[in-house]
């Protein structure tokens, strides 16, 4: 794990980055007593699944799917019981 400083930051900015990307955390302090605030994290990108169903020949979504649910069924959604 890196610490840098906001001000170590913003002149690191692309350095850091770069290790970040490699796997290393980075994080970010602020003030004489150097309290972390922040941290740098890669961002991996999200694998991207089709659904089985989709796939299956012959299966469409009508624009009934698209409709708003009705309200007891949104309360049974939210937790909120019927």
């Amino acid at each position: 794990m890196i610490k840098a400083s906001i001000f170590e930051a913003k002149t690191n900015l692309s350095e850091l980055l770069k290790k970040v990307q490699s796997g290393t955390e980075v994080v970010i302090t602020a003030g004489r007593e150097k309290t972390p605030i922040a941290r740098l994290e890669a961002i991996q990108p999200i694998a991207r699944k089709r659904l089985g169903v989709l796939e299956t020949p012959g299966f469409s979504l009508t624009p009934a799917f698209y409709e708003p649910l009705p309200e007891d069924e949104l309360r049974l959604w939210n937790g909120k019981g019927a």
